[in-house]
């Protein structure tokens, strides 16, 4: 066993940045953690040259976030990283939450087949960075290690920024500037910009333990455990036999003598028992809150992840919703940059990823106040909750032991295109796409993977399309901003110059509520914008004018 070292990344002098008058650059994002390089990591894959500026020179200490839902996976197979994560990571769907020493109630993350990711899987945050860094070098991101943002100076049509390094203090522009310097975001307050919401008053304890155990890769939350009576203990497995501990301590618990050893110790032996043997890697003492800034976006400063938005850890929401994020903003603001739309699109950018935050931070809260509850009353009904959930059903809904991240459904996004027709299921207009396995040419696929890179349509048949069809589609691809359309048969089908997915198992067809003629728009971060029974050119290409932001009066 062996604790992890981080790497230490280059430090390149600034001198090829500095000129007078200072230099213009299209893009620049602020913090090298996962949302931010997720951001330059899109910028490249919409062919923006992004330049990426850091106060450091290494990856995150510690595991941090280490849950990666399934919906992150996707943006990461998108990203070009999720292989290797999974790979590394530790799969898992199955939660359980023990009263004392007895299960009152589990769940499954991923209670139907066909998706090719799992609900979640553990991977300390520092494998995440490692993997976005290598992956940004790789598509030609720079980025500026010991590069600290001192200064943001906004602009009507730019951000002037003040950058401190080794080697002196220099000077530059930005025609847009993403912030994603973290929940404690220094550009945010030397902005004086405001973040409102509630601080948590409890304390816990975070431990990173190298043992080998034969748990199993499942998440296991304990309320009152014997080994931790009266509070709650939260057990993860992470990659290369590192095992995350959470204890919850209370308020008045002194955070510097619980970081000691010889505390910390004892409360690991008390749960694991005096032989096994084990290492601690990391130990950190955190307290949490639930608040966003009021608005994302100042201008040409946009606001993503931590720096926008905070949770409670119980949920898993932090990171997640910070890929999220990024997901929103960077096809936007890719059109806006390549002069495709407004820049009045980026305003959705906040409206939408504000609801989202919204949504979060209130499931948050709701877990917290289960996990943590702040009164005689609200112990009493959480303590009776979980009595009865050991026995009865109706119960375990009511248990809240951290409701696990999962994708905003984007429905009062004014992107989106309101059915005029009948459909069942959850793919509505704003909703994250379902995944589902497809045959393409021949081989087996995934839905998300062929979607992503653009406006996307899927039309339904149960024949090859006839002649005017396909010059309809064929007209769209073409358009000032394409959309490329797939073709989906339950039948394999030759339909020159498109791409046709084969639904052999019906997943799709069930999961789109699709019949023949059914068509979908998609949005290029894999959300649906629009719906139909039938296709209409007029329809779909309103509904595309509506998603560049042809509707923004409606805000």
């Amino acid at each position: 066993m062996g604790a992890y070292i981080n790497p230490i990344y280059p430090y390149k002098s600034p001198v090829d940045l500095i000129s007078t008058p200072a230099q213009r650059k299209p893009l620049i994002v602020i913090g090298a953690g996962p949302v931010g390089l997720a951001a330059a990591i899109d910028a490249r894959l919409q062919g923006l040259q992004v330049l990426v500026l850091d106060d450091d020179k290494t990856v995150s200490v510690g595991s941090r976030a280490v849950c990666y839902a399934k919906r992150s996976l996707e943006i990461l197979d998108r990203l070009g990283i999720a292989d290797e994560a999974c790979d590394q990571g530790v799969s898992w769907n199955i939660g359980r939450t023990f009263l004392e020493e007895g299960e009152v109630y589990q769940f499954n993350l991923v209670p139907d087949a066909g998706h090719k990711r799992p609900g979640m899987i553990n991977l300390q945050q520092y494998h995440v960075e490692e993997m976005l860094i290598a992956r940004a070098l790789e598509l030609g991101a720079d980025i500026r290690w010991q590069h600290k943002v001192t200064a943001v100076t906004p602009h009507d049509d730019h951000a002037t920024l003040t950058v401190e390094t080794p080697d002196g203090i220099f000077g530059i522009e930005a025609d847009w500037l993403v912030v994603a310097d973290g929940a404690r975001s220094p550009i945010r307050r030397h902005l004086g910009l405001d973040i409102e919401g509630r601080v948590f008053q409890d304390r816990f304890l975070i431990a990173d333990v190298i043992m080998k155990a034969d748990y199993p890769a499942e998440r296991w939350f304990w309320f009152d455990p014997p080994f931790h009576p009266n509070q709650s203990v939260l057990l993860h497995k992470q990659s290369n036999n590192v095992w995350r501990i959470d204890f919850q301590l209370g308020w008045d618990a002194d955070p510097e003598e619980e970081k000691k050893p010889e505390k910390v110790i004892p409360r690991l032996k008390a749960m694991l028992g005096d032989e096994r043997p084990f290492e601690l890697e990391w130990v950190s003492i955190y307290t949490f809150q639930c608040r966003r800034m009021t608005d994302f976006r100042h201008g040409r400063v946009l606001f993503v992840g931590d720096a926008a938005h905070q949770v409670s850890p119980f949920g898993a929401r932090g990171a997640n919703s910070g890929f999220q994020d990024a997901d929103d903003l960077m096809w936007k603001l890719a059109l806006v940059i390549q002069g495709q739309a407004s820049d009045s699109l980026l305003d959705t950018y906040a409206h939408d990823r504000q609801f989202a935050a919204d949504e979060n931070i209130m499931n948050s809260t709701r877990s917290t106040d289960f996990i943590t509850p702040k009164s005689r009353t609200s112990k009493t009904f959480r303590n009776q909750v979980l009595a009865l959930a050991k026995h009865h059903p109706f119960a375990r809904k009511l248990v809240n032991s951290g409701r696990l991240s999962m994708p905003s459904f984007l429905t009062e996004s004014v992107l989106n295109t309101p059915d005029g027709d009948t459909f069942a299921g959850q793919m509505v207009p704003g909703a994250p796409m379902d995944d589902a396995p497809v045959q393409v040419n021949g081989q087996e696929a995934w839905l998300l993977d062929q979607v992503g890179r653009g406006f996307a349509a899927l039309l339904f048949v149960d024949a090859a399309p006839d002649v005017q069809t396909l010059v309809a589609l064929q007209s769209l691809k073409q358009g000032a901003v394409p959309v490329d359309s797939l073709i989906v048969s339950q039948q394999l089908l030759q339909v020159p110059g498109f791409q046709v997915l084969v639904d052999a198992q019906g997943w799709m067809a069930k999961r789109y509520d699709a019949q023949a003629g059914t068509t979908y728009l998609l949005r290029p971060d894999q959300h649906v914008v629009a719906r139909w029974r039938q296709l209409d050119t007029a329809q779909l290409q309103a509904a595309l004018t509506r998603a560049l932001g042809g509707h923004m009066g409606q805000i």
